[in-house]
């Protein structure tokens, strides 16, 4: 049974990474509940679907944003409904074939179980900028890639 509900909240955020891939900000923000937030890696926040999707439609409009390649490192359920997804996610730039280290980031995702699926309470997404310490912006580069290259 947990297994089953780890493979749930796996398929939550892989929906939510495959909406920001293919540029869907419908795609993401349907993901969300009614009072889902979501904290950009530039420090926006957004409450709500309408929100959410008000915020990343322009986005996607005006800017070639880089899709992710994410690995999830850990899933928790901290109760029978809820879970806490942490995993870590790199960008390739549009027309190149590696990952832009400098905008590695931590993603946090916390999901709970409605009647209709898993949703999305909050997901955050936060710089890996390892201030001061630049062999670990090299071992989550050299993560991701041998993750991408599986």
């Amino acid at each position: 049974m947990e297994a089953e509900k780890m493979k749930l909240v796996n398929g939550v955020y892989e929906l939510l990474i495959g909406a920001w891939n293919d540029r869907n900000a419908e795609g993401m923000a349907r993901l969300f509940t009614e009072d889902g937030e979501i904290i950009g890696f530039d420090g926006s926040h957004s409450v709500g679907p309408r929100e959410i999707l008000a915020h990343l439609s322009p986005i996607f409009k005006n800017h070639p944003t880089a899709p992710y390649l994410s690995k999830v490192k850990d899933v928790r359920f901290i109760g029978k409904d809820v879970a806490i997804l942490r995993a870590i996610a790199g960008m390739i730039p549009p027309g190149e074939s590696d990952i832009k280290p400098e905008v590695n980031t931590h993603h946090t995702l916390i999901a709970v179980k409605h009647a209709e699926g898993w949703k999305i309470e909050l997901f955050q997404n936060t710089p890996a900028q390892f201030h001061g310490r630049p062999e670990l912006v090299e071992q989550m580069t050299n993560e991701l890639r041998e993750w991408m290259n599986r």
